[in-house]
């Protein structure tokens, strides 16, 4: 796993840099390093919580608990110290090409913000050409930047057809995301067989109905 951990704070000074460096054609390696200092002090609250929780942190099972869940937490949240902008514009390429293009059945992790469990599922997102494609490898990317940050799914969908829109400046861009949330099949109102769609579009996917049926037949296989 590469070194996610942007050392200068959550979009502070560094973040872009760390993000070119980390995604040039050449930096595809991923690499086990992480920020000693916060991996301590992450730690240091884990424990904490085991022990409010009743548990004994010192006990066999948990002695190297905290260490990993701030090992965990960090590599869940990694994307803050990315730019998406970056990425794509690193496999930007002039060609005439004006059909839809999508890329479907994104894996999809996330954390949600309002109480730190996962929600996870899908993400399908197209796009028609203006002169510049993109390499296929980069839209994935995208998706896994917004999400590896504490999100919700309405946000997650606007970030990615946003940041998609202002680099390719396409003709429109089209993303649905189908989740499942854990804070509400786990907690709350427990409802284990619930899924969430949210949907964000833009130039010919929000002002033609007939592109917009062609991309959700595409998302269904049809």
């Amino acid at each position: 796993m590469a070194d996610h951990t942007n050392t200068d704070g959550d979009f502070g000074p560094g973040a872009s840099d760390l993000a070119a460096d980390l995604y040039s054609p050449e930096h595809y390696e991923r690499r086990d390093l992480y920020h000693e200092e916060k991996t301590d002090r992450l730690a240091e609250h884990a424990r904490e919580t085991l022990r409010l929780l009743g548990e004994n942190p010192d006990r066999e099972g948990l002695v190297k608990t905290p260490e990993r869940v701030a090992k965990a937490q960090q590599f869940l949240t990694h994307g803050y110290g990315l730019d998406p902008h970056v990425i794509l514009r690193s496999a930007l390429f002039e060609e005439d090409y004006n059909e839809m293009i999508l890329v479907r059945d994104i894996e999809v992790y996330s954390l949600c913000e309002h109480h730190m469990l996962p929600f996870f599922g899908k993400a399908h997102v197209a796009y028609i050409p203006n002169g510049k494609i993109v390499g296929l490898s980069k839209i994935p990317r995208v998706v896994d930047v917004f999400a590896r940050r504490l999100q919700v799914q309405e946000r997650l969908t606007l970030q990615v057809r946003d940041a998609i829109q202002e680099v390719l400046e396409p003709q429109g861009v089209g993303v649905v995301i189908e989740a499942q949330h854990l804070c509400m099949m786990m907690r709350g109102a427990e409802k284990q067989n619930s899924f969430t769609a949210t949907s964000a579009m833009s130039g010919e996917f929000l002002n033609n109905i007939h592109t917009r049926a062609e991309f959700m037949r595409l998302i269904n296989g049809h």
